[in-house]
């Protein structure tokens, strides 16, 4: 039996394992990104994703805490996890 688009998403929402939302999906595509430069990460959230810097950051650190990120991109989830516990105890 053929099962159409779509068919995989649904079974994931189902199993109470939504997928995470477009711009949650650019905000962690943005960070695997290397940027040269002062200023070249902050014009790059303005431009691509029409955030202030901070909204960005308020977002991107809630989404260290989501299940969701961690299964859509572990490398970057994780590095940036120990970056925040780095600079955590650092204070």
């Amino acid at each position: 039996m053929d099962q159409g688009p779509g068919m995989d998403e649904e079974r994931e929402r189902d199993q109470g394992q939504e997928r995470l939302a477009r711009r949650e999906r650019d905000v962690l595509a943005l960070e695997r990104r290397g940027f040269l430069g002062p200023g070249a990460k902050e014009r790059a959230i303005r431009e691509e994703l029409g955030l202030v810097p901070v909204r960005y950051y308020q977002l991107l650190n809630a989404l260290l805490d989501d299940p969701r990120a961690l299964a859509h991109d572990p490398v970057t989830v994780n590095r940036l996890r120990r970056v925040r516990e780095s600079r955590r105890t650092e204070r």
